[in-house]
């Protein structure tokens, strides 16, 4: 397995496979989608290459990102590649619901084991604000019907918000009371484009999650392949709670996610300072080159993001990588 100077293990790659974002999220792209680059990303024969390269590396899990990746109407068929790989176990994807609705069968059937669901709120109206879209209704009779359809592994992604969801927090609370899901509040996060807009309205988690273990939340054990979230469940609730707190001590200790961006460039952290590309060693059918390319860069993986200095690299808004 894939191992840093820190000895970090990294059985996991989050696969951007587009950068476009049909959302206009005022934490993120306020303004909407703004084509910066060429839009020729990778295709699904140098998907396939990644994939199985990472596999061997000993990569267990994928999680397929954005931007927002149900825009490629492709989307199944690298569902597909990626759970048909020997070696990985687990094929998740992060959208924010948008086709949900009309395309979850389809995901389902081509192999998807995790569905990530961005939600910043169950109030119809600051969705809206939010999001610039009025479609929360239609999002969640997506999810009804991925338990329909038996999908059982559903979370649902909330950024906090000072003056907007941070508000309403008791609306996922009650939520969770019936519906089994895990809501995972998200600390905001600084980025390029968005400072004056982080320093309005970052919450930290911390506070939260003192008052989830003061009403009796417990927190669970993390899985080798998880994300960063610290997960908590109670007897009272159907669904957990995760918090994803970027801005805590040791954040980075237990980091065992790469990112490979739509363009074919290596991430080593979500703020590095740039991706370096490995797309013109995915020309070549022999995974060789790629595989010790991807171990050598390894090596100059930071202990940590550097957030707390305020450095954010090159991530300019969250769609670039898919957070």
């Amino acid at each position: 397995m894939l191992t840093d100077t820190y000895g970090r293990k990294f059985s996991y790659l989050r696969l951007s496979i587009t950068d476009v974002c049909n959302f206009s999220c005022n934490y993120c792209l306020p303004d909407g989608y703004q084509c910066g680059s060429d839009r020729d990303f990778l295709s699904v024969t140098e998907i396939s290459r990644i994939v199985a390269t990472f596999a061997e590396l000993g990569t267990k899990k994928i999680r397929i990102t954005g931007g927002e990746p149900s825009l490629r109407k492709d989307l199944p068929q690298i569902i597909a590649i990626a759970k048909q790989t020997p070696g990985i176990e687990t094929v998740a994807i992060t959208t924010n619901g948008y086709k949900l609705l009309e395309h979850i069968d389809s995901w389902l059937s081509a192999g998807l084991n995790s569905l990530n669901i961005s939600i910043d709120s169950l109030d119809p109206r600051l969705f809206n604000t939010i999001t610039g879209h009025n479609k929360l209704p239609h999002i969640l009779k997506g999810i009804d019907k991925a338990f329909e359809l038996g999908c059982t592994n559903i979370k649902v992604n909330s950024v906090l918000m000072k003056s907007f969801n941070h508000q309403h927090m008791n609306y996922f609370y009650d939520w969770l009371k019936e519906t089994p899901v895990t809501v995972r509040f998200i600390e905001l996060m600084q980025t390029g484009d968005n400072t004056s807009f982080f320093n309005e309205q970052h919450v930290s988690g911390t506070q939260i999650k003192d008052d989830l273990i003061a009403q009796g939340w417990q927190q669970k054990i993390r899985s080798q392949t998880a994300g960063p979230a610290e997960e908590f469940y109670h007897p009272d609730y159907a669904g957990n709670i995760g918090l994803i707190m970027p801005y805590s001590k040791d954040f980075c200790k237990t980091c065992n996610r790469l990112r490979i961006s739509a363009l074919g460039k290596l991430h080593l952290c979500l703020f590095s300072d740039s991706g370096i590309s490995v797309r013109e060693l995915l020309q070549s059918p022999d995974n060789t080159m790629l595989k010790n390319e991807i171990a050598q860069l390894l090596t100059n993986k930071k202990s940590t993001h550097f957030l707390h200095d305020k450095l954010v690299g090159a991530t300019e808004n969250l769609a670039m990588l898919g957070g």
